[in-house]
């Protein structure tokens, strides 16, 4: 009996100091690569360059045109100039002028108010016909009070007798 005892007894000291299982151990971590994982990188694409800035139209780039005494019918000459003047208009799309129409020194003040108007108009009539926006247009009369040359005699007159042209915005 004392042998049975013993031995129960030395099975109970065995379990206390064996412990209960615990909890499993974690498992191992994952093995690490130590060779190179990267993929190769492409180079980003570079941006477009910008385009350069347009331009300015300038209004000495714009012809002036002169018109026979008491007339506003437009000469060849003109039409030539006012064709010119159109393929800028065409080429600088955003550009608002006013055209001026001038005089000579004869004749009264209303009469030549009158005929610089229907010199503006007539230019500005011929651009439109050619495409140019009628928005994009304005007329004003000067009559005889901007003279370009304040001569008394015919050559001082024909270059008194225009429409200029005036850049007002682009």
């Amino acid at each position: 009996m004392k042998k049975v005892a013993l031995l129960l007894l030395i099975g109970v000291f065995a379990l206390a100091f064996m412990g209960c299982p615990g909890k499993p151990p974690p498992p191992p971590p994952p093995p690490v690569d130590t060779a190179e994982t990267t993929q190769p990188v492409e180079p980003e694409p570079e941006p477009e360059p910008a385009p350069p800035p347009k331009a300015e139209l300038k209004e000495a780039q714009l012809q002036t045109v002169y018109f026979d005494f008491d007339k506003f019918n437009l000469r060849n000459d003109a039409k030539a100039a006012l064709d010119h003047n159109a393929s800028l208009l065409k080429e600088y799309e955003d550009v608002v002028i006013k055209i001026e129409g001038h005089c000579d020194e004869r004749g009264t003040v209303e009469y030549n108010l009158s005929l610089g108007e229907k010199r503006a108009k007539a230019a500005q009539d011929y651009l439109v016909g050619l495409g140019i926006e009628p928005a994009r247009i304005s007329i004003i009369s000067y009559g005889k009070e901007r003279p370009i040359d304040t001569g008394h005699n015919e050559e001082a007159w024909a270059k008194n007798r225009r429409a200029e042209f005036r850049i007002i915005s682009q």
